[in-house]
C-alpha cells in the first residue's frame, strides 16, 4: 500500500475504505423468506427496466459509510462518489479507497480524484476480497429485495433509506466489513 501512496499523503494518518456500487432496480432480488415447511410463498416480480446505482463506500474502522444514489455508473458518478468519501475522511487523514477493476474507476479524462484519496484496485475476479459486497448482500436480504418498485423515484427513495438506515449503525458497519488483512497499524 505504500508504494501506491502519493508522497503528500505518507506520515499522514491513513483510513482505508471499501467502494463498489450496486444496481437496484424493478427487476429486484428475491431472497429466502421464513415460511410453513411445504408451502410456497408468494414472492413479487417486477418485468420492467428502470434501476439506479447506490455507490457505496465503508470505513470499518470508524464506522462511517459514504453514499450516493446516481441514475449512471460512469466516471463523472465515479467522481461525485470520490468527492462524498473526501468529505468523510477525518481532517488531516489520507484515505486509500479499495475498490474493484471496473471500467469506470480507472483513471481517464472524466476521474476526478480528490486531494486526500487514493484509489487502489483490487485484482481481477476477486469481488471475495471486498467487504462492501457483504454490505449489498446485507442491505438486500434486510431492506432492498422482495419488492416492487412503482417507478425510478421509488428506487431511489428505497436506496436513500436502505444506506441511510446502514450509516447510522457504525457498529454494524464495523462488524460487516472488517478484515484482518486490511488493518492500519500507525
Amino acid at each position: 500500500m505504500t508504494a501506491a501512496l502519493p508522497a503528500e499523503a505518507r506520515g499522514r494518518p491513513l483510513e482505508v475504505w471499501w467502494q463498489d456500487e450496486a444496481r437496484v432496480g424493478q427487476q429486484g432480488t428475491l431472497t429466502r423468506v421464513w415460511a410453513e415447511r411445504g408451502s410456497r410463498p408468494a414472492a413479487p416480480k417486477d418485468c420492467r427496466y428502470s434501476w439506479a446505482y447506490l455507490f457505496g463506500a465503508v470505513c470499518p474502522a470508524r464506522g462511517v459509510a459514504a453514499g450516493l444514489v446516481l441514475p449512471a455508473a460512469n466516471q463523472r458518478a465515479m467522481s461525485l462518489h470520490l468527492a462524498e468519501i473526501s468529505r468523510q475522511v477525518t481532517p488531516g487523514a489520507h484515505a486509500v479507497v479499495v475498490m474493484d477493476g471496473a471500467g469506470w474507476h480507472q483513471r481517464g479524462p472524466d476521474l476526478k480524484v480528490p486531494a486526500n484519496v487514493t484509489p487502489l484496485l483490487l485484482p481481477p475476479y476477486a469481488p471475495e476480497l471486498n467487504p462492501v459486497e457483504n454490505v449489498w448482500a446485507f442491505l438486500r436480504s434486510n431492506k432492498l429485495s422482495n419488492r416492487v418498485f412503482d417507478s425510478y423515484d421509488a428506487i431511489v427513495d428505497a436506496c436513500c433509506d436502505a444506506w441511510n438506515w446502514l450509516a447510522d449503525q457504525p457498529e454494524r458497519i464495523t462488524a460487516i466489513a472488517s478484515r484482518a488483512y486490511a488493518q492500519v497499524k500507525f
